[in-house]
C-alpha cells in the first residue's frame, strides 16, 4: 500500500505474462534494452500486469481489471500467462468484496487491461465483475474500440465492454474527469487516441498511474523509447515530455502498468540532465 496524503493506493498484480521483447522495446535494439530486462530461454521478457484499487473519500476505486478469470487454458498458454487474477486475491486479502467497488476505470480498452470486467461463473456464464460499479472509459476510447481497422482489431475485444454500455452501466467521459476528491482521470493520448493516465493528489502529496503512456519504468527515463503497440507514437512521446516535467516538479510517486521489477518510483535528474527511476517500495505488501 501506498499512502498519498489522506488516500490510500494498493497494487495489485493480475497477471504474470511473458512478452516478445518486439512488443515491449518496438525501434530499441536488443544491445541497450538488454542492459534493464532479461529475455528467457524461450526469449520472452517477464511482465506485470498492474491494477489498482484507490479508497479515496469513502469512495472504493478499481483502475483497470486485468484478465481476471476469463481466460481459458489454451487462452493462458498462447499468452504465457502463469499467474492470474491477482485483483480479486487482493480485494479479498483486504476484506472486500467485489460488491464494495464504486467506480472501475478502465483507462483503455485493450484486452489485458480490461478483460477482468467481467467474472466467469462456474457454469461458462459472464456477468460484470463489480457489479454495483460504474465502470468509466473516454468516449474516444469506446468510439475507437467499436470501430476497429486492421491496426488495431487484435487488441480489443468488444464482449469485455460493449454489454456493459447496453446496460448502461458503462460510462463515457468527454475529457479529464475528477472521480473521487483528489483521483482525477487525464487523458494521455498516444498509445491510443483515448488513452487515460490516473493522477492522484493529496495534502501536497502526489502520484500517477501512467499506465501505457510508460509500460515500463525505462519507458518513462527515455522519449523515445515506447512500445510497438503504440498507435500514435509521436503523441505518447509528447504525453510523456508533459508528464516527466511534472513528475520532476513535484517529486510525485509514479506507477507503471507493467513492469515487474520497478511498478514504482520517482523520477529523478542527474548530471547532464539524464533522468533516472528510482524505485519506491510500498509502506507494506498487499
Amino acid at each position: 500500500m501506498f499512502q498519498i496524503g489522506d488516500i490510500e493506493v494498493y497494487l495489485f498484480n493480475d497477471a504474470t505474462t511473458y512478452m516478445d521483447p518486439g512488443g515491449l522495446f518496438g525501434l530499441v535494439p536488443r544491445v541497450l534494452w538488454s542492459r534493464r530486462y532479461r529475455a528467457d530461454e524461450r526469449h520472452l521478457i517477464k511482465t506485470a500486469t498492474h491494477n489498482l484499487l484507490i479508497r479515496a473519500a469513502g469512495v472504493n476505486i478499481i483502475v483497470d481489471t486485468g484478465f481476471g478469470n476469463n481466460l481459458s487454458d489454451s487462452q493462458r498458454r498462447f499468452l504465457h500467462i502463469d499467474e492470474f487474477d491477482g485483483t480479486h486475491r487482493g480485494l479479498k486479502a483486504l476484506s472486500l468484496a467485489a460488491a464494495d467497488i464504486d467506480i472501475v476505470i478502465n483507462t483503455h480498452l485493450h484486452d489485458d487491461h480490461c478483460t477482468g470486467n467481467f467474472r466467469l461463473d462456474s457454469d461458462g456464464s459472464r456477468a460484470p465483475a463489480f457489479p454495483n460499479a460504474e465502470y468509466l472509459v473516454q468516449r474516444r476510447e469506446y468510439d475507437d474500440a467499436t470501430h476497429l481497422n486492421e491496426r488495431t482489431r487484435a487488441t480489443y475485444r468488444s464482449e469485455n465492454y460493449v454489454p456493459l454500455h447496453q446496460s448502461g452501466q458503462l460510462r463515457l467521459l468527454n475529457g479529464d474527469t475528477e472521480m473521487a476528491p483528489g483521483v482525477t482521470a487525464i487523458v494521455t493520448p498516444g498509445h491510443t487516441p483515448g488513452h487515460m493516465s490516473v493522477r492522484i493528489e493529496s495534502r501536497d502529496q502526489r502520484a500517477a498511474f501512467l499506465c501505457d503512456m510508460a509500460s515500463l519504468a525505462v519507458h518513462f527515463e527515455r522519449l523515445a523509447w515506447m512500445t510497438s503497440f503504440d498507435v500514435e507514437p509521436l503523441v505518447t512521446l509528447e504525453s510523456k515530455r508533459r508528464w516527466q516535467q511534472w513528475a520532476l516538479e513535484t517529486n510525485a510517486l509514479l506507477i507503471f502498468p507493467h513492469d515487474p521489477e520497478t511498478p514504482a518510483g520517482r523520477l529523478t535528474q542527474g548530471e547532464g540532465g539524464r533522468l533516472s527511476v528510482i524505485p519506491e517500495e510500498p509502506l507494506y505488501d498487499n
